[in-house]
């Protein structure tokens, strides 16, 4: 029994080397460089495995860096305010002062496709407001607005190291009738003398250059240099000599006015809701032919002939007296309108020894005159109707004091009051250059009745 035990368990032990042997003589021999490229490519397995592991592990890392980074991003914003502000804008209630952002939800309640708290946002969905620090006020323009202009001072000034020259063009009609009574009235309604009936028809034309140079942001010069052509028709016929026939009688002038040169100042800031307020000097000479250097027809004041019309034979394109003005211009922004207006006073200076040139009897002394002063006030109001076009409608008024000669009023001379409708349009081609319309309609007799004005601002 035991024989048998031995014999069995000899023959397992031999058993597997039996197989082996046979499995060797009947397996084909394995060629070297396979195997060699076997092994190769199994090291090179090897080390990506090895690199894989290293870079998730890396991973890893800048996960646990990222998540600390964000925590430390949500303490900032909840320090400085920014999401209880950001929440307020959404919602439209104002955010409590010192309130804070309210904790993250949880993952599982947070909408499929909602970015991670601290991930950065697509600019088209970040409102442009969030990016400006929290307690900064965005910088706003400090400029009046621009408005059509229709009075002679603008609104908005040249700014700093800027020149604008801005050319003009001015078409002015005025028409009035006149009747002088010359004699005595025995019983009503019944004349003994003679009776003058003038009716005088003006038109000018005035072409100016205006070069504006903004000296700071809030204070601007202006020179205007402007050439006068104008022409006087007036239907009247010669006074003492009894003639019954009206004639017609034409002067006319041309060449350069009055030059003049202004002074703007920005007073103050102003803003939406806040009234902007310039203040200017203009200061005018007289270099145009003023009324005192053209010749006047005979009437009563020449030595051999008293017959005449009495009127100049060339018509002047200066006033004739040097004018100081002092001015305020305003204007307030009321969204969709800007309400404006301007007051100023313009004080003329006496001249000495003013002598004037009669046909026929040479120089006519006429001592020191002084022409009125004139106080002038206006208000209008302007409407954008979109980013180049915009349009204004205003009224001036203006009083104009007598005249004096030799300290006296001249007895010919009266208080006169000048009312204009105006009404404007501005439009701009580009940056650089605007044209801006203007329609002046008089109110009252003494006004011109007619008053168009073209400017085209051009900034170099």
């Amino acid at each position: 029994m035991q024989a048998k035990t031995c014999v069995g368990a000899l023959s397992l032990a031999v058993l597997p080397m039996w197989i082996g042997a046979c499995l060797a003589q009947d397996a084909a021999p394995v060629d070297p460089a396979l195997r060699e490229k076997i092994e190769a490519q199994g090291r090179k397995i090897d080390a990506m495995r090895s690199r894989m592991a290293e870079q998730l592990a890396e991973l890893e890392q800048m996960k646990r860096e990222l998540a600390s980074q964000e925590v430390a991003y949500n303490d900032l914003r909840k320090a400085v305010g920014m999401t209880a502000l950001e929440e307020a804008r959404a919602t439209g209630a104002p955010p409590a002062a010192g309130a804070q952002a309210s904790a993250a939800p949880p993952q599982d309640q947070v909408p499929p496709g909602t970015p991670a708290p601290g991930a950065p946002v697509a600019p088209a969905s970040q409102p442009v407001a969030a990016t400006q620090p929290v307690g900064k006020r965005p910088e706003t323009d400090e400029r009046p607005p621009e408005v059509a202009p229709i009075f002679d001072q603008p609104g908005v000034l040249t700014p700093r190291g800027k020149l604008i020259v801005e050319p003009s063009y001015q078409y002015g009609y005025s028409s009035s009738d006149r009747v002088s009574l010359v004699g005595y009235t025995v019983i009503p309604a019944i004349l003994i003398g003679l009776v003058d009936v003038r009716q005088v028809k003006t038109t000018t034309q005035t072409g100016a250059v205006a070069f504006r140079y903004g000296l700071t942001n809030r204070m601007e010069l202006e020179v205007r240099v402007p050439y006068v052509d104008t022409h006087t028709d007036t239907i009247s016929r010669e006074i003492f000599t009894g003639t019954a026939q009206d004639n017609l009688f034409t002067t006319s002038g041309k060449g350069i006015g009055d030059i003049e040169a202004t002074l703007r100042y920005q007073i103050n800031d102003g803003g939406a809701d806040k009234p902007y307020y310039i203040g200017w000097f203009r200061a005018k000479s007289r270099t145009g032919e003023d009324p005192f250097e053209v010749t006047s027809d005979c009437v009563t004041r020449c030595l051999q002939n008293v017959t005449g019309t009495g009127l100049p034979l060339k018509s002047p394109t200066g006033s004739g007296f040097y004018s100081g003005q002092l001015g305020l211009t305003w204007l307030y922004p009321s969204d969709p309108v800007v309400f404006f207006g301007n007051f100023s006073y313009l004080h003329n200076f006496e001249r000495k020894n003013v002598s004037r040139n009669v046909l026929g009897s040479g120089k006519q002394f006429l001592g020191d005159i002084k022409a009125g002063d004139i106080a002038d006030i206006s208000i209008g109001m302007g409407l954008s109707l979109n980013e180049k076009a915009s349009i204004s409608i205003g009224y001036d008024q203006a009083f104009v004091g007598r005249t004096q000669q030799n300290s006296h009023p001249i007895p010919g001379s009266a208080r006169s009051t000048l009312g204009s409708l105006l009404i404007g349009g501005s439009y701009r081609f580009n940056d650089k250059e605007t044209m801006n319309i203007t329609l002046g309609v008089g109110v009252t007799r003494d006004t011109p009745d007619t008053t168009v004005t073209v400017r085209v601002p051009i900034t170099l």
